[in-house]
């Protein structure tokens, strides 16, 4: 309602990128055992999964699939602007080249729509992404093992959960004006 009165906060590139880190890191962080629970306590499962914490493979799936948003939602330019920004700053928190960084995470992108063709949702993706990458295709029950596919009602209850791991885009276009 504000914003409508007074108009939109500026936010410059810079600022956005460190919230854009920080709120994705602390989602995970804060976030992951809860989908570990989920996947440990899944009815669909006749073997209880292990899925550990403490790998990265579920910290990469959310940061690509955040990633492959921003052109969604930012125009020509301003989106490789943030997505460098973004990886820079994740490499120094990773200790870890930017090259080498953004190689893995066009890795992971490119696996996201892999799994996830021809949808081109991503949160479905990182979904059937965390069913791929800890391999809990064997943890099911045999029809859906054999064809190693995830059972529905498990993947659609992981959708539901992943929803917190996306980056709420919506909401800064309609508080923030991005500025360079």
């Amino acid at each position: 309602m504000f914003t409508k009165i007074f108009g939109k906060k500026k936010i410059k590139e810079d600022k956005l990128a460190n919230i854009f880190v920080n709120t994705t890191l602390q989602a995970v962080e804060d976030g992951f055992s809860d989908i570990v629970g989920l996947i440990k306590d899944s009815p669909e499962f006749i073997k209880e999964p292990k899925v550990e914490e403490g790998d990265s493979k579920f910290l990469l799936i959310v940061i690509a699939a955040n990633l492959k948003e921003i052109p969604r939602h930012l125009g020509a330019h301003q989106d490789n602007r943030m997505i460098n920004l973004v990886i820079t700053k994740l490499s120094g928190v990773f200790d870890v080249e930017f090259d080498k960084l953004e190689a893995i995470l066009r890795e992971y992108q490119s696996y996201l729509s892999r799994v996830n063709h021809p949808s081109n949702n991503n949160l479905y993706a990182m979904s059937k992404a965390v069913f791929y990458k800890y391999d809990l295709g064997q943890y099911q029950e045999e029809y859906f093992r054999n064809m190693n596919a995830p059972n529905p009602l498990f993947l659609k209850r992981l959708d539901e959960a992943m929803s917190i791991f996306l980056f709420n885009w919506a909401q800064t276009q309609e508080e923030y004006q991005l500025v360079e």
